[in-house]
């Protein structure tokens, strides 16, 4: 399939063959959902914990004798019946993260590609580059272009670039390397640099 490439000033520059491998795969939600999921659990932090009774501080002594006293049994006064007790069956830091395929990674991202090739959101440009870090001048091209919420990937990522669109809201900038289906769906618009999408089908294929 063949895309029409601009540059940051809105003008056609030529086109690019997209190969049908990566960018025209059928669209697959539960695919998109795998992956995503794999994603987000994979980055929590999983440091919540509560204090079980070995954790809490004070007496092992029984409170008072098991029988004679008309009230109910008891053991410890660490238990989680007790003001300042423990917690039952609460979280313990651990990993969220679980694995994955890494086929399936890969089709996840290929669909993901394809999902913003079907929908029309995919743009391709000649190169994401800027002799300045100039922020207001890149929103001024970015509010031409038409781009709110934008994904930017770049074979390279050029640093004047990068800084310039540091401070933009929903604008993110990756190199080829750390394109994910996650940041691809978060973004209304793909935008791939002629460097990118070389080196994604080279990848992918």
């Amino acid at each position: 399939m063949k895309l029409t490439v601009r540059n940051l000033d809105n003008k056609e520059v030529g086109d690019i063959e997209l190969a049908e491998e990566v960018f025209g795969l059928p669209v697959r939600r539960d695919i998109l959902a795998r992956v995503v999921n794999w994603q987000l659990a994979k980055r929590r932090a999983g440091t919540h914990k509560t204090k079980g009774v070995s954790d809490i501080s004070g007496t092992t002594k029984k409170p008072y004798k098991q029988k004679g006293t008309g009230r109910a049994r008891q053991g410890s006064l660490r238990s989680p019946q007790f003001r300042g007790g423990a917690v039952i069956f609460g979280p313990v830091v651990r990993s969220h993260g679980f694995d994955l395929q890494k086929k399936v990674r890969r089709l996840g991202l290929k669909t993901a590609l394809s999902a913003k090739q079907a929908e029309g959101k995919l743009v391709v440009v000649d190169e994401a580059r800027l002799d300045e870090a100039k922020t207001k001048a890149l929103r001024a091209r970015f509010d031409a272009l038409g781009w709110a919420s934008v994904l930017i990937i770049d074979g390279a990522v050029n640093e004047a670039f990068a800084r310039a669109a540091r401070n933009l809201p929903k604008v993110d900038v990756l190199p080829e390397q750390g394109a994910n289906v996650y940041d691809i769906l978060r973004r209304d618009t793909l935008v791939l640099t002629r460097a990118a999408v070389q080196q994604l089908e080279a990848r992918l294929k």
